[in-house]
């Protein structure tokens, strides 16, 4: 556990506590431990995590453009229905086998497949957030218990831990944006 994780996961937890409130500052929060987060993931072979935080740089950018805009007010939560989520589990399995296959034939990456599978969840759940679609709190729980494995199998504890405290937090997430989008669906 180093000083760079430490700072990592406070920033990272700052990250999540925001959102669920909805504080713009969140994508912040997002931006500093994104950038932690590459050096740490670079150090232990996790390439398509490290590579995994330039997109969530570019998509806290986008959440700090998108939640300051005026049509992005607390009552902007979505939701989509089941045949999206099924298609998007479907992209969500291919395009893990295949950049997971990918990882394994070319390079010396840690458990590419389930590093692929985390990666490529990631990106949709992250748009989801920037977006407001009440179900990223449901793709980040399934997410961040696939974390925790990878995480620990790289010495990673304090990460996998965050991660633990992820599940919970995307818990109250989900049931605190839930809780808004019906009080928006009586109005």
């Amino acid at each position: 556990m180093s000083t760079m994780e430490v700072s990592a996961v406070g920033l990272a937890l700052a990250y999540v506590v925001l959102a669920i409130y909805q504080q713009r500052l969140c994508w912040l929060a997002a931006i500093a431990s994104a950038l932690l987060y590459i050096a740490i993931f670079w150090q232990v072979q996790l390439y398509l995590e490290a590579a995994l935080q330039l997109f969530y740089i570019a998509m806290a950018i986008y959440g700090w453009i998108i939640w300051g805009s005026e049509d992005n007010s607390v009552a902007a939560i979505q939701t989509w229905p089941y045949r999206y989520h099924a298609a998007a589990c479907l992209a969500l399995l291919l395009l893990s086998l295949m950049l997971g296959g990918a990882m394994h034939a070319y390079t010396d990456a840690a458990s590419p497949f389930i590093d692929a599978g985390t990666t490529v969840s990631a990106l949709l759940a992250t748009w989801m957030v920037a977006r407001k679609l009440l179900e990223n709190w449901l793709y980040w729980i399934a997410i961040d218990l696939a974390s925790i494995g990878l995480y620990l199998s790289r010495d990673l504890t304090l990460t996998a831990v965050l991660f633990a405290g992820y599940v919970i937090l995307a818990g109250l997430g989900y049931r605190t944006w839930r809780r808004q989008w019906l009080a928006q669906q009586t109005l």
